[in-house]
C-alpha cells in the first residue's frame, strides 16, 4: 500500500531527511547518513537502526525501493542501495510545500520573533 491510498499524514522528520539524501541519486544505508549528517551540520545524529527502521516504513510505503546494483553486491552483499521511487518524490515534494506554508503561516503571526513569548 503506498502513502497515498492512506490517511495523508505529514512524513517524519527522519523520513523527510531520507527522501532529501535520495532526491539526488541512489544510495546505500550508510550513504545516507553521511548525507543526512552533512546537510544538517551535525545537528541531527542518526543512528543506525533509527535510518533503517524509517526505510523499512518508506519501503512498505512505496516512497522508496532497492535498486539491483550488482556491483555493490558484489563488494558486500549486505550493503544495498535504495532510491526514490516516483510516488516519494510526489510525497517529497508535497511535504517540502506543507513545511514552507506552515513556516510562512508562523512568520506572518510573528510567532518566531525574538523577545516574543
Amino acid at each position: 500500500m503506498n502513502r497515498s491510498s492512506q490517511s495523508p499524514g505529514p512524513l517524519t522528520l527522519v523520513e523527510f531527511e531520507i527522501l532529501l539524501s535520495l532526491a539526488s541519486g541512489d544510495l546505500h544505508g550508510y550513504a545516507v547518513l553521511q548525507d543526512i549528517d552533512r546537510r544538517t551540520d551535525g545537528a541531527l545524529n542518526l543512528r543506525p537502526g533509527t535510518l533503517y527502521r524509517a526505510m523499512n516504513r518508506l519501503l512498505n510505503t512505496g516512497l522508496i525501493a532497492e535498486t539491483a546494483d550488482a556491483a555493490r553486491a558484489k563488494e558486500d552483499p549486505r550493503r544495498r542501495t535504495y532510491r526514490m521511487t516516483a510516488e516519494g518524490r510526489k510525497v517529497a515534494a508535497a511535504e517540502a510545500a506543507r513545511l514552507a506554508k506552515q513556516l510562512t503561516t508562523a512568520r506572518l503571526r510573528k510567532v518566531l520573533r525574538r523577545g516574543e513569548a
